[in-house]
C-alpha cells in the first residue's frame, strides 16, 4: 500500500516522521510530502521517502512577513502540483492544511483523503469559521483524532458521522531518550540540586502561562523553567525562581530540559492533545495537567495528575504537593513509561492507521 503523509508547512516534523517510520516498519510504502523545516534539524528518514516539494521558493527568516508572503504566493501552485503527484498514492493523509479556506477546493481527488485533526476545532472561532471547518471535514473521506474528547466534539458540535471519525492516540516520542541530551546554555548556571518544574513548547495564551506564573508565587525550594518560542507577549519581570529560554530549542535541548525536570506541568486552558505531553511521556516524566480536552485520558492511564484549569490556587497546591512527594512523582513516572510503551506507542498507532487505510481501500 502506498501512502502519502502530507504536511505542507512542516508544522509537526517530529510527529510526521515518527508516524512515517512506524508505518514503514509495518510494511507500508510511505512518502512524507512536506517542505524544508526552517528552524533546525529533523530526524533522518527511516524506511520512508521524503518529498520536500512545498514552498521551495520561500525566502526570508522563519516567521518573517517576507517568508509568509512568499509561502502564500506559492501555496496554490504547490497544492495543484501535489494534486497531480497524489495519483501515485493509494491513500493521501494530510496532517495539516496550511490555508484551509483555499485547501478545501484544492484537495486531491480520485483516492481516499484522510485528515488528522490535531486541532479539532478553532479556538475562539470567528464568524463563519465553524461552518468552514464543517465543509472541510465533509470534503475528506475520513478524520483521525487523538482522543475520545476530540471525536465527541466533531460528532456532537459539528454533526460529523461517527463512522467517518477514528480515534488513534498520539504516539509518545521515545526516540528523545536516545539523543545526546544537553541543557540550553541559558540554563547552565542553574543549581544542579534544586527541584525543577518545566513548561516547554510554543508559548501561546491558551497554554496558561499567566496562571502558572501566578501559581508559582511563594513556591520556594524549586525552580520553574519556561522553555519555548514565544507567540505572545511575555511579562517584563518574572517571579523569583523562574528561568526563561524564549526561543525554539532543538530536540537535544528539549530532551535535556525534560530529563532534568522533576515535574512537567501543562496548565492549558484548552487543548485536545499536545506534542509536548508526548515528549515528556516518551521520557517517562511525571506530569501535572489541566483537566481539559484529551488530557484526562492520559491521566487515566496513570501517567499524570490533573488540576482544574485557570485556577492558580489549585495549581499552586498541586505543584507543592508533588514537589514535596518524590514517591508520588516516581509513581507517575512509572505510569508514563508504561503508557508510552503500550497505549501511546508508535507501533500501536501504526497498526491502527494501517487498519484504517485498509478499510478505506478495501485492501
Amino acid at each position: 500500500m502506498r501512502v502519502h503523509l502530507v504536511d505542507p508547512s512542516a508544522f509537526t516534523p517530529p510527529y510526521d516522521r515518527a508516524l512515517a517510520a512506524a508505518l514503514a516498519a509495518v510494511g507500508v510504502d510511505v512518502t512524507l510530502v512536506t517542505s524544508r523545516f526552517a528552524y533546525g534539524e529533523v530526524a533522518p528518514a527511516r524506511g520512508y521517502a521524503v518529498d520536500e516539494r512545498f514552498y521551495r521558493a520561500a525566502v526570508g527568516a522563519p516567521g518573517s512577513r517576507l517568508r509568509l508572503a512568499a509561502k502564500l504566493a506559492g501555496h496554490v501552485p504547490g497544492m495543484l502540483g501535489y494534486a497531480r503527484a497524489a495519483r501515485a498514492a493509494d491513500v493521501v493523509h494530510f496532517q495539516w492544511l496550511t490555508v484551509q479556506p483555499l485547501d478545501v477546493h484544492l484537495l486531491p481527488r480520485g483516492r481516499p483523503v484522510v485528515l488528522t485533526a490535531h486541532d479539532v476545532l478553532p479556538r475562539e472561532p470567528r464568524r463563519g469559521q465553524l461552518a468552514a471547518q464543517r465543509r472541510l471535514y465533509g470534503r475528506v473521506d475520513h478524520v483521525v483524532v487523538h482522543s475520545a474528547h476530540g471525536r465527541d466534539r466533531l460528532t456532537g458540535e459539528l454533526g460529523l458521522d461517527p463512522a467517518r471519525v477514528t480515534v488513534i492516540p498520539h504516539g509518545a516520542f521515545t526516540d528523545l531518550a536516545a539523543l545526546p541530551a544537553r541543557l540550553p546554555p541559558e540554563l547552565a548556571a542553574a543549581p544542579p540540586d534544586v527541584p525543577v518544574v518545566a513548561l516547554t513548547g510554543l508559548l501561546r495564551p491558551y497554554k496558561g502561562l499567566d496562571v502558572l506564573l501566578e501559581a508559582w508565587q511563594g513556591m520556594g525550594g524549586a525552580e520553574l523553567w519556561i522553555v519555548g518560542l514565544p507567540r505572545m507577549p511575555l511579562p517584563v519581570r518574572l517571579p523569583p525562581g523562574v528561568r526563561l529560554v524564549g526561543r525554539f530549542v532543538a530536540d537535544a535541548e528539549l530532551a535535556g530540559v525534560l530529563r532534568r525536570a522533576d515535574l512537567v506541568v501543562l496548565p492549558y486552558r484548552e487543548i485536545d492533545q499536545s506534542g509536548v505531553l508526548y515528549a515528556a511521556l516518551g521520557l517517562g516524566r511525571p506530569l501535572l495537567l489541566s483537566a481539559v480536552g484529551g488530557f484526562p485520558e492520559v491521566a487515566a492511564a496513570g501517567a499524570a495528575e490533573l488540576v482544574e484549569p485557570g485556577d492558580p490556587a489549585a495549581l499552586h497546591a498541586a505543584l507543592r504537593a508533588l514537589l514535596d512527594d518524590p514517591a508520588r512523582r516516581a509513581g507517575l513516572a512509572a505510569g508514563a513509561a508504561h503508557a508510552a510503551a503500550t497505549t501511546f506507542s508508535w507501533p500501536e498507532a501504526a497498526r491502527r492507521h494501517r487498519a484504517l487505510y485498509g478499510m478505506l481501500t478495501g485492501s
